[in-house]
């Protein structure tokens, strides 16, 4: 089986994240994507404290309907900082003969070597780098922190890296849909429209809870 994991704080989860999960499971073959929000997102402070329990409801009627998205609320369950290291650890362990795929965005691919314990992680799974606007690397292997170049190899014809561990870096051209959930907090804090931001019941809840708006 085919495993991706797609983590982030999805403050709120948006069209694009969707779109961006169904080209990784096509592209990779992928038999289930995990979307996993964090709880305490270590690489930057959670833009307004929005509970934990809300992102993962956000998230649930997101995928409600596709039976290849589900939600992981395994960073909920333990103490800290959510490190995605530990969190693809707990995958490995519970699916000893899956293969995994953690997806991420290239912006994302670019910090790589800030996050904790980050050469572990290709010796745990693949990973699936989406292209996002202002973050197209020219030269794969140069994208790569330098203390672990050396042990990858790249193949052009697939812009695909070739880990030591056998697991493999996918490069994926950029989701077409530039959307961004800062925007979305705002647009809902102002009193405006995010109709074809999100989806339909995520919209709705959003509105129902009075999550992001700042009127009293």
């Amino acid at each position: 089986m085919n495993i991706g994991l797609m983590g982030g704080t999805f403050n709120p989860v948006h069209s694009a994240h969707l779109r961006i999960a169904e080209e990784a499971r096509e592209v990779c073959s992928l038999d289930q994507v995990y979307f996993i929000p964090a709880a305490d997102p270590p690489h930057k402070a959670l833009a307004g404290d929005t509970p934990f329990h809300l992102r993962c409801q956000m998230v649930s009627i997101a995928v409600a309907g596709n039976p290849f998205f589900k939600l992981s609320d395994i960073e909920g369950h333990r103490a800290g900082k959510s490190y995605s290291i530990d969190t693809i650890g707990i995958f490995r362990e519970r699916n000893t003969d899956a293969a995994l795929f953690f997806i991420i965005g290239s912006d994302s691919f670019f910090e790589i070597g800030s996050w904790h314990r980050y050469a572990e992680i290709f010796h745990l799974c693949s990973l699936i780098v989406v292209e996002r606007p202002g973050f197209s690397p020219t030269d794969l292997l140069e994208a790569l922190p330098v203390a672990i170049r050396a042990e990858f190899s790249y193949t052009p014809p697939s812009r695909t890296l070739q880990h030591v561990s056998g697991r493999s870096v996918h490069f994926l051209k950029g989701c077409p849909m530039d959307i961004s959930s800062t925007n979305i907090r705002h647009l809902v804090a102002t009193g405006r429209s995010i109709a074809n931001l999100v989806p339909p019941g995520v919209e709705s809840y959003i509105n129902e809870q009075r999550i992001y708006c700042e009127c009293p």
